[in-house]
């Protein structure tokens, strides 16, 4: 079986739409975190990590994006990033470009204003029918195919923070199964009154100190000979992508780190050979259980740590695939050199961990 890799890549995060601003952001240690206008949004976070100056209509011009909503927005404008990447091989055969694209509900802004304007209106049916499509889930994968003439296999994933894993494994497994050449994946979320009150209501006290972030990231992967082909730099080699559930509190630490072994194993990498580490985090138990797995998963290894959630706050559904990102970012242009390998994990606190290993060339 070929070797699958990462050749190209998009990020829209708090630092700005582009990788240059998240390769900057992280290369100065910024903090994108900043108070909120009371004025503007009713909600329960005093900070968040919003991207800044971002409206449909400015990245994607004001044909079609009138109903758009954030996260498609987002989405869209994000793939859009990694198709450049590929135009010619997507014009001659859209058909054999697939798309997994993360989320966390759709759009719950969406979703909760139809149903308000539909119980508040003067009949049920008085509600604006073009926005009735932003309610469902596929919504931003849906319209990131249309918008870029994408005709593969369309998939949409939710699995909380872990999101962009459970998407990047199955862009693995679409592949593997013959059903496309190459996959975009990645995942979106987005920032709204909404998803604030929510997530506040959903969070334990010691985990609502951590402020809001939204964004998005995708990735191309493609087989390794395919990039060579085409000019393009394989960025890393998607080594091992793996899950693992837990009960109760004192699970999460043993559960990744079997996770974390079985990935290096698969993967034929060394502990030592771990050159970055890009957590979850968060702060609170998990985040300390998360880092201990981590740790014990690694002995003898001296990794770079490198903590976006402190930076960009808590991007939920698309906080994995930013940490990708975020690792391909600190890598610099030409991705992970030879002999140099990256771990992504993440823990949720349903029950679930996950850890990516991504290996240089």
């Amino acid at each position: 079986m070929s070797s699958l890799v990462i050749s190209a890549w998009s990020a829209i995060s708090p630092y700005g739409v582009g990788n240059a601003p998240l390769r900057k952001g992280l290369a100065e240690g910024r903090d994108a975190v900043a108070a909120l206008d009371r004025d503007i949004h009713e909600v329960p976070f005093q900070q968040a990590a919003l991207v800044p100056d971002f409206t449909a209509a400015q990245y994607l011009g004001k044909k079609g994006t009138r109903t758009m909503d954030r996260v498609t927005a987002l989405a869209v404008t994000a793939v859009g990033g990694v198709v450049e990447a590929v135009a010619e091989e997507l014009a001659a055969r859209p058909e054999q470009t697939a798309l997994v694209l993360g989320t966390g509900s759709g759009s719950v802004q969406s979703i909760m204003d139809f149903t308000r304007d539909s119980l508040t209106g003067e009949r049920p049916y008085h509600v604006e029918a073009a926005r009735f499509p932003n309610t469902v889930m596929n919504r931003a994968a849906g319209q990131s195919a249309i918008w870029h003439r994408i005709k593969g296999p369309n998939t949409t994933v939710a699995g909380g923070s872990l999101t962009g894993l459970l998407a990047l494994n199955h862009a693995l497994r679409l592949h593997r199964g013959g059903h496309c050449t190459r996959v975009f994946c990645g995942a979106a979320e987005e920032f709204t009154t909404q998803r604030a009150w929510l997530e506040w209501h959903g969070r334990a006290d010691e985990e609502r100190g951590t402020p809001l972030g939204e964004g998005a990231a995708v990735f191309l992967v493609e087989p390794a000979e395919d990039a060579a082909a085409a000019g393009r730099t394989a960025l890393a080699r998607v080594g091992a992508v793996r899950f693992r559930g837990y009960q109760g509190t004192d699970g999460p630490r043993e559960a990744l780190s079997v996770c974390v072994r079985d990935a290096l194993d698969t993967a034929g990498v060394a502990p030592e050979d771990i050159r970055y580490v890009a957590p979850l985090g968060g702060g609170g138990k998990l985040a300390a259980e998360e880092e201990q797995a981590v740790t014990d998963a690694l002995p003898g290894a001296h990794p770079e740590w490198i903590r976006l959630r402190e930076r960009v706050g808590d991007t939920s559904a698309a906080a994995t695939a930013l940490q990708l990102a975020a690792v391909l970012a600190t890598a610099g242009e030409r991705g992970l050199g030879p002999g140099e390998a990256a771990l992504v994990t993440g823990v949720e606190r349903d029950g679930q961990v996950g850890c990516a290993v991504l290996v240089g060339g």
